[in-house]
């Protein structure tokens, strides 16, 4: 995309002694941190060397910033030359998102120099509204397609009970037919309405710090039931004191996707196993079954909407072909990706790889807080 940039006048304050706040850094104005607090778009306030002195957790989340140092090259040189004449900038780019670099952001970047000295970006992501629109096209004529089955045989069923109302035996037969049908409606129903709000919902807005390990053993409780009766044996490894940055709530549903996936395809009296690696950049969550495993010419659909490798054992085990949709997305939406291992008759390997939060210095570990919706400086630490 080509790039379009416009200068504006020089910012205010050009030519005043720039205040300093403790360290020698910039002071940051009360009212622009307010201000900061508030807006929809990323945002970072960085000195004239490009240190970040305070980042919100939107930034922190599409990786824009890594610890101090902003992470984008196109940035980085916007930042530079409004140190050097202090013009405000703004200029158009598509940048690979870190640090995998598997997904094209679209941004917009400000930059502007403050009277204090310090330096404000602000960054909006173009493609995010585009995307939602088509994706929300494409998913309602999925979902339509897909309620046809079910709903059809509720139907059937309800005739079929109708014309043996005089068969004590068949009307029983028929309702537990119901009855199954009317389940498997029900958790399509709810798997559609998770996978529409992940589609739908920034998880950036309410991303936090994520302990992986406690992440991992309340996926595994929440499986537990279901892997006793399956008779199956739940292994997890050594702790790994991993942490990321995002939305709890989307990272437990694709952690359990995977655990329950692992489970219905598996046969009785086999194990799956769950562990954790960490290194400097990503956070590795591997679920390894002893399943049937996945054709190889299947693996590439497995992640699409409504794909099942086998629609017998689906409907055996009451899969509405979403679950792994929905874990593409949660990666997705966390800068992240899953990758998947698969051998017929030996079993599958699913790997959540996500950015790693990384420790910060309490100068740098206060801006991310403050940034997400305080008013006033902090002075606590992030809650883990």
């Amino acid at each position: 995309m080509a790039n379009r940039q416009r200068s504006g006048a020089a910012a205010a304050g050009a030519g005043v002694t720039p205040r300093r706040a403790a360290g020698g850094r910039p002071a940051i104005p009360d009212e622009v941190i307010r201000v900061l607090s508030v807006l929809p778009s990323a945002s970072m306030v960085v000195d004239p060397d490009g240190l970040v002195l305070r980042s919100s957790a939107r930034a922190t989340a599409l990786g824009l910033v890594n610890r101090t140092a902003v992470t984008i090259p196109d940035i980085v040189h916007l930042i530079e030359r409004v140190a050097v004449d202090g013009h405000a900038r703004e200029q158009e780019m598509r940048v690979r998102r870190p640090p995998l670099g598997r997904e094209l952001l679209e941004l917009r970047v400000r930059v502007a120099a403050l009277g204090t000295g310090a330096i404000l970006v602000l960054i909006d992501d173009l493609a995010e509204e585009r995307r939602v629109d088509v994706v929300r096209r494409d998913f309602v004529a999925n979902v339509s397609h897909e309620l046809k089955t079910p709903v059809g045989a509720l139907s059937l069923l309800a005739e079929a009970v109708l014309a043996a109302s005089d068969d004590p035996v068949q009307v029983r037969h028929f309702a537990e037919r119901m009855t199954t049908e009317a389940s498997r409606l029900s958790h399509l129903i709810q798997d559609v309405i998770d996978l529409s709000r992940l589609q739908g919902d920034d998880p950036l807005t309410h991303a936090e710090v994520v302990d992986v390990d406690d992440l991992v053993l309340r996926a595994l409780e929440e499986v537990r039931n279901l892997a006793v009766r399956h008779e199956i044996e739940l292994v997890t490894g050594d702790p790994s004191d991993a942490v990321v940055y995002g939305d709890l709530g989307q990272l437990l549903t694709a952690v359990r996707n995977l655990l329950s996936n692992a489970i219905a395809y598996s046969p009785n009296h086999t194990r799956v196993a769950i562990g954790v690696r960490s290194t400097d950049a990503i956070v590795e969550i591997s679920v390894k079954d002893q399943g049937i495993g996945i054709p190889v010419n299947d693996l590439d659909r497995i992640f699409e909407r409504f794909y099942r490798v086998d629609q017998a054992r689906s409907r055996v085990t009451g899969g509405t072909g979403l679950g792994l949709a929905i874990v593409k997305h949660v990666c997705q939406n966390h800068g992240g990706e899953c990758t998947v291992w698969s051998e017929p008759g030996v079993g599958s390997t699913f790997t959540l790889r996500l950015p790693s939060y990384q420790s910060s210095t309490p100068f740098d570990r206060d801006s991310h807080e403050l940034s997400v919706e305080v008013l006033a400086i902090p002075t606590g630490e992030v809650p883990s």
